[in-house]
């Protein structure tokens, strides 16, 4: 098997176990792990030369800036107090710890350092994946989704200046203090710029796929110059995507704007799938190369139980004191030690740990080989591989034994804000400004009737929704079952006459463009 067999394997796992992860109810991260650790261990599988300085600017960015675009940044505001406590302060503590651990188990500090802060980030993709399935309260996922974003800033930090103290042999604590502050100050800038820059490109492009490409190519561009001049690359893509998140819409195209999200999805969950199967069949490989096993089993099990017990010591007088706090002044933040106790368990490591060991040199300034890099590869593998099939199994059942889940509540959300949405339209193409007198009447009736149809159709179906019909049937799964039948019946209809050449292509295109939106918004 070479190396373009071995993508398309696992690129086929993908495509095979995430919807089987569904029915079995196991975390696709945990899942294609696993898979790639059987596939490592098949003795016919090549050696991957993953070239370290690559791994960290082609995963992150795309990565990155994807997460940014499932928020924004009033979200972060509001959960800043819990975000920043457990992104910086416990993603440092948690390095700190590790590295103390280690270094009294045996490795130099240098080497022990890089080991913490490659394990300090946890990754939140297995952990909102159980919460969404659960659906747990939504200031849950997005302090987890936070945390995972802007922890991996704050470790990416460390770990580069450990990686320089190890590779250099030395590192002042000023020249500490000046790499952090130049890395905040630059990322930050550099991203914040970028996103202004951006906005005006967009303005004047005015055409979705150039839009699509532009948002695609910024991310790389803010990493890699925040890189180039000392600042943080993570910094600066999440900077750039929570500035287009937050002040880009209106710069961009409709088209623009669904194909972006619609590409920035899949990026996602393609980089993000095929990371986990990179892991676990790396970690077959690099126990099958490595020697010293019996150290490196102490130390994955110092170092995993030190992550679970970290968290855990961090995560539940954080959540007493906001409880506290949430309940004198209303503010959003894990409450009570139910909700702290999901947020504790849900530490899995993921991606970011995979790809900074992976990203270690193999060699140091005097020409020697990195102190002890297998071993640190080897205990950050075997740690993202424990703290998944661990926690990220069991986070699920005890979320549900816990009782820490909210009523499905969205689809009346969105709803409601696409009514109120229509009736600010509707009010507008009546006797809004910009609607003047010489507006024909006919034109203005035309646009009043979609409106008012719309606005009918929404409520009607809210309503339907919530009739009860007894014997344990739901309307609500009726009105979607009946929904698909007939989106079936409008596309079958327009490929057929697609088949018969009695329209083109691009005009079937167009009605099924409408079809399945309406598809997608009435029943998902």
């Amino acid at each position: 098997m070479d190396g373009f067999m071995l993508a398309a394997v696992l690129t086929a796992a993908v495509v095979v176990l995430t919807p089987w992860a569904d029915r079995i109810r196991v975390p696709q991260p945990v899942l294609l792990t696993m898979f790639g650790l059987v596939v490592g261990l098949l003795p016919f599988t090549p050696e991957l030369q993953l070239e370290p300085e690559l791994i960290l600017p082609v995963v992150l960015p795309p990565l990155l800036f994807a997460a940014t675009q499932r928020t924004t940044a009033r979200e972060f505001r509001e959960h800043a107090g819990a975000v920043l406590w457990l992104a910086v302060g416990l993603t440092v503590a948690t390095a700190g710890v590790v590295a103390v651990v280690v270094h009294a188990a045996g490795l130099p500090w240098s080497a022990a350092w890089v080991l913490g802060a490659i394990v300090s980030p946890p990754d939140p993709v297995a952990a909102t994946a159980v919460a969404r399935r659960l659906r747990l309260p939504h200031r849950l996922v997005t302090i987890l989704e936070g945390e995972g974003m802007f922890n991996d800033a704050t470790a990416l930090v460390v770990y580069k200046v450990a990686v320089v103290a190890a590779v250099t042999g030395h590192l002042s604590g000023a020249d500490t203090a000046v790499a952090l502050l130049l890395a905040i100050v630059v990322g930050v800038g550099i991203g914040v710029l970028a996103g202004w820059v951006t906005k005006l490109i967009l303005g004047a492009i005015d055409e979705g796929y150039a839009e699509t490409t532009v948002t695609i190519l910024v991310p790389f561009l803010a990493y890699m110059g925040a890189e180039r001049l000392g600042g943080s690359g993570v910094l600066a893509v999440l900077c750039l995507g929570l500035f287009l998140r937050s002040y880009a819409h209106v710069a961009t195209t409709s088209q623009g704007w669904l194909l972006g999200r619609s590409v920035w999805s899949y990026a996602d969950f393609l980089l993000t799938s095929l990371v986990f199967a990179l892991l676990g069949f790396e970690l077959a490989k690099v126990m099958h190369s490595t020697e010293g096993h019996g150290r490196s089993v102490l130390l994955v099990t110092l170092v995993a139980t030190t992550l679970v017990v970290i968290r855990a010591l961090w995560v539940f007088p954080a959540g007493l004191l906001t409880g506290v706090r949430a309940r004198r002044l209303d503010y959003p933040a894990p409450i009570g030690w139910q909700e702290s106790a999901v947020v504790a368990w849900a530490g899995m490591r993921g991606v970011v740990t995979v790809a900074t060991a992976l990203a270690l040199p193999t060699t140091i300034d005097n020409g020697g080989g990195f102190p002890h890099r297998d071993e640190i590869v080897i205990v950050a593998l075997a740690c993202v591989l424990l703290t998944l099939l661990v926690q990220g199994l069991t986070l699920g059942p005890l979320a549900g034994r816990l009782g820490v889940a909210e009523l499905d509540e969205g689809r009346d959300d969105v709803t409601q804000l696409r009514r109120r949405a229509a009736e600010a339209a509707l009010e507008h193409v009546r006797c809004g400004p910009g609607v003047g007198d010489d507006i024909a009447e006919e034109v203005r009736r035309a646009a009043i009737l979609q409106y008012e149809g719309y606005l009918a159709a929404q409520t009607a179906m809210a309503d339907a929704r919530r009739i009860d019909l007894g014997d344990g049937r739901e309307a609500a799964e009726q009105l979607r079952r009946v929904l698909q039948a007939a989106s079936a019946v409008e596309r079958a209809l327009v490929l057929e006459a697609r088949t018969r050449g009695e329209v083109s292509a691009a005009t079937a295109d167009e009605a099924l463009r409408d079809i399945e939106g309406r598809a997608l918004r009435d029943f998902g």
